[in-house]
């Protein structure tokens, strides 16, 4: 399948998880990738050789993308390499769980430069790119149900992924003359290496279980629809959000 042939992605937080899973999808798709992530390269290793097993391109940019010119590398990479950019994924995250009153001012910060700042950066670099090749192109951002619900010990992770919420509408609008869409995804509570950690394994398989849907939400879920957004499948759809929580926001009476 040849939904992506000829198509350029970039995606952050790639080596695994989410970040992961969307490079391989869209590579299956015919893509090549620009896989980017704080860890060493050898934390992306499954993730390239998939690539390449598709018999699609990679290249790993290692970076801290809270930094900007990290963020126009990236960018940079994929046109050194493969010529052009497409599409890119802004994915770079991870969570902050503590109660309002004793979250750190720093760490809140901390938050929001690696959500927002670290995706705003991106896609503002990618749009440089893709309105000077002026052929439109897709930005997708990766954001929460946190950023539509009022979720308890988080403020900063849900006030960060709400933001991203509205910037893409905004950045929407300013660039549909050039033809490029911008969206997001709301992901439910998903089985990454990255909740494992922060939660621990037994608490993410109790957890699991008690959802709507009877188990968390796997990663290669998100990816497809990661695809959807980046391919001409959508191409109606800009300034939206794409909710994949297996009903994690409907009310628990529903179920009682």
């Amino acid at each position: 399948m040849t939904k992506l042939q000829g198509r350029v992605a970039v995606v952050t937080g790639a080596a695994r998880g989410i970040g992961g899973a969307s490079a391989i999808e869209m590579a299956s798709h015919g893509a090549d990738i620009v896989v980017a992530d704080i860890l060493p390269e050898s934390a992306a290793a499954d993730v390239l050789n998939r690539i390449s097993s598709l018999g699609r391109r990679a290249v790993y940019v290692q970076g801290d993308v809270t930094d900007a010119a990290v963020n126009a590398s990236l960018v940079e990479a994929a046109v050194t390499n493969f010529s052009r950019l497409d599409i890119v994924v802004c994915n770079a995250g991870r969570g902050l769980r503590k109660p309002f009153v004793e979250t750190d001012p720093v760490d809140a910060h901390r938050i929001f430069d690696l959500i927002y700042w670290a995706g705003f950066y991106l896609a503002q670099y990618g749009a440089r790119q893709m309105i000077k090749q002026g052929e439109g192109g897709s930005i997708v951002f990766i954001s929460s149900v946190h950023s539509v619900g009022a979720y308890a010990n988080a403020v900063a992770y849900n006030a960060a992924k709400a933001a991203i919420n509205h910037t893409a509408r905004t950045i929407a609008l300013e660039l549909a003359p050039h033809h490029i869409r911008a969206n997001w995804i709301e992901p439910g509570w998903i089985d990454t290496p990255g909740e494992r950690i922060l939660f621990g394994d037994e608490a993410v398989d109790k957890g699991g279980s008690q959802l709507l849907w009877g188990r968390l939400g796997r990663t290669e879920e998100i990816a497809r629809g990661v695809l959807f957004l980046a391919s001409d499948d959508s191409s109606y759809m800009t300034g939206a959000g794409l909710r994949l929580d297996g009903g994690y926001v409907l009310p628990a009476s529903a179920v009682s």
